[in-house]
């Protein structure tokens, strides 16, 4: 459980970042991680509700880094 806690706590986050910087679109990154999020809810493997989230926290936390690392390449 410890474990699948921490990685819903950073790998949400990495992935935003990952697919924001790939696609150089912020919007694309975003809705990517969601889908993945959404699959692995639909397979199974977020046990609890605290992971889920978590999850969706550490997707804000990557939302907001990107948006910030966007708008630090136009201006």
């Amino acid at each position: 459980m410890l474990i699948k806690l921490l990685l819903a706590l950073i790998l949400p986050c990495l992935l935003v970042i990952l697919f924001t910087r790939v696609t150089y679109s912020l919007y694309v990154g975003t809705l990517l991680t969601i889908l993945l999020l959404v699959a692995s809810v639909y397979q199974g493997y977020t046990d609890s509700i605290l992971i889920g989230v978590v999850d969706v926290i550490s997707l804000a936390a990557g939302y907001i880094y990107s948006k910030k690392m966007v708008e630090g390449y136009k201006g």
